[in-house]
């Protein structure tokens, strides 16, 4: 676990746990783009911005579920694989880039794991996503020691 990551601790928004792990699969609550607890960035995903307006809120989204999933090691337990990416748009109904702006996501774990970031992965456009976050990423993930 590199240091950056690991003082990351991504709170939960209610009455969750931000990842949970049986045996060697951890699964992460979905992350929104909260920095130190503060949302980054708000509002529907729109056709009218370019994708790059949203690269800095998916990758956010992204390291708090890295950092999750994380936080669930002991010793010296690694991640192995990522198994799932599920990255959830909160898009203006004529937004259909939805894969586009997934990638922002596999760009940062591909980047921060090498081979091990890169897994299945979904992306899914919503009516709406908690406190109008524009994203939400969820990942499940295989760990070793």
């Amino acid at each position: 676990m590199s240091k950056s990551r690991e003082k990351n601790n991504p709170v939960p928004q209610g009455n969750y746990v931000p990842a949970s792990r049986f045996g060697n699969i951890v699964y992460t609550a979905g992350m929104t783009p909260r920095k130190n607890g503060i949302l980054l960035q708000s509002g529907k995903v729109k056709t009218t911005e370019p994708l790059s307006a949203y690269k800095e809120a998916v990758r956010q989204a992204a390291a708090n579920a890295l950092a999750a999933a994380e936080n669930t090691f002991v010793d010296q337990e690694r991640l192995e694989q990522v198994l799932l990416l599920n990255v959830y748009v909160n898009a203006e109904e004529s937004f259909q880039e939805h894969t586009s702006l997934a990638d922002f996501a596999s760009e940062y774990l591909l980047e921060t794991l090498g081979d091990a970031g890169v897994g299945s992965r979904a992306a899914i456009g919503t009516a709406s996503l908690p406190d109008n976050a524009p994203v939400e990423i969820q990942l499940v993930a295989g760990i070793t020691s």
